[in-house]
Order: C-alpha cells, then structure tokens, then sequence
C-alpha cells in the first residue's frame, strides 16, 4: 500500500451536514486529500467560510444551503450539484437531529417521525439520487455516519438510536445490492466525539466521566479522528471493504 491508495485527487465528494462538527472535518480531510466538494446545511454562513477553507487548499468547493433530512430539500440540493459537478464519486450522509431526549414511552409521534425521516429516510433518499449517478458513471462510494448509539441502546435516546440502527441495516442491505455497480457501502458508528451535537453529553460532568471511564482511552474523540476513518473508506486503500459499520469509539466498553 502505498501513498497514493489515500489520495482522492480529481475525486468529487458530497458531504451532508458540512458546516460544523464532523461534516466539517471530513470535507476539509478530504480536500486536503485532493477532492473537490459539495456541502450543505442550513447554516450558510458558516457553510461559507468551510468553503473557503477548502478553496485555500486548491478545491472546488459548492456550498449549499439546504435541508437534507425532507425529499424537497435533497432533491434541490442534488439539483444544484449536477450543476456544477456531472459525476459524483463520494457520498457522506452525515446529517442527523436527535431534537429530544425521551423514554420511548413518552416520545410524540411528531419527533419520531422527524428523527426517521432525517436520520433514515434521508440517508435512503442521498443515496438513491447518488448511487444512479454513481452507477452511470462506473461506480463510487457512500459513507453513511452512524453511531455507537446505533449498536448499543442509550436510556432517553430510543428514536435516535434506532434510526442508526436502521441506518446500520441500509447500509449492509445497499452494500449487497449495489457491489455489481462498483459502489462501495460503509458505515461509521462514532462514540462520543467533541462536537456542538452533542454538547449536551459531554459537558454533563457526570456523563462524561461515565463515558471516560467506560472507555479504553479513557477520553473523547475528536471530529478530525472520525474523519480519518471517512478518508480510508473513501479511498482506494479500503479498496475490498464494503458492507461494514466501523466503530470509531475509542474502545469503548
């Protein structure tokens, strides 16, 4: 293996819910790398400025204010790549709300129905409007970010967790379906990471000493260290890995 298994220049990736946390660091790893972008999220002054970031290292860069978690907001998204792109190579679904904390007991139709069409329904949308491209095209790779929260149940956040679960089963079943078209399917299942999302976790002094504690590294991630993990599924060098959910969780128990 070599350098150049890593490299993703001349590549196009689109990266949802781009303009924070780990979206923004897996579309600057893969600038870096050589790729040019498309990213979106509804905060489009912040959206800008990952923009031009990326653009300081060479890249094209389309940024898109969009919601991506409704069919409206992804087609007009996907409308505007084709635009400026004709082929897309990479697809991260990385967009996802958990908008409540709730047993699921008491959890209201109206945030159940908000976290699946976002979390799932939109990942399954991305990727159909993707993978056609891809597939005319001669192939590509979707990278759907998960999280550990979608193998393993956390109490108050059932609607979420089993949206990732579900989110988990899309992938191996889209892996399976799309391998004859040259499309890769992957999925990341991040712990804790040090993100805006999920401040709400991580500044709990009691629950993130429990997390810590219940953790072989005995800290958090970082965005930059889930985006390592993006560049190697989406490059050549994890050339005979699809199908798979890979946990970026600092060993966590």
């Amino acid at each position: 293996m070599e350098w150049k298994d890593f490299e993703l220049t001349g590549r196009v990736a689109v990266v949802t819910g781009s303009s924070r946390g780990i979206g923004k660091a897996i579309a600057l790893r893969f600038a870096k790398a050589g790729a040019n972008l498309a990213i979106c999220s509804r905060h489009m002054q912040e959206l800008e400025e990952v923009a031009k970031e990326i653009r300081s290292y060479g890249r094209k860069c389309l940024p898109v204010e969009a919601n991506v978690g409704q069919r409206q907001g992804i087609e007009s998204f996907f409308a505007k790549v084709f635009e400026s792109y004709s082929q897309i190579n990479i697809l991260v679904n990385n967009l996802g709300i958990n908008p409540k904390l709730s047993f699921l007991i008491d959890t209201e139709e109206s945030v159940w129905d908000r976290v699946m069409e976002t979390n799932l329904k939109g990942y399954l949308l991305a990727s159909q409007i993707a993978g056609r491209n891809m597939r005319d095209h001669g192939g590509g790779n979707i990278i759907n970010i998960s999280s550990f929260g979608g193998i393993q149940p956390a109490r108050g956040g059932g609607a979420y967790c089993i949206s990732k679960a579900g989110v988990n089963m899309l992938t191996k079943v889209m892996a399976q379906e799309m391998a004859r078209d040259n499309i890769r399917v992957n999925a990341i299942c991040p712990g804790l990471i040090r993100t805006e999302f999920s401040r709400v976790l991580w500044e709990d002094p009691k629950n993130l000493s429990y997390r810590v504690e219940n953790s072989a590294m005995r800290r958090i991630g970082e965005p930059e260290e889930v985006a390592g993990m993006a560049l190697y599924l989406a490059a050549d060098a994890s050339s005979f890995v699809t199908g798979d959910v890979l946990l970026v969780t600092g060993g966590r128990i």
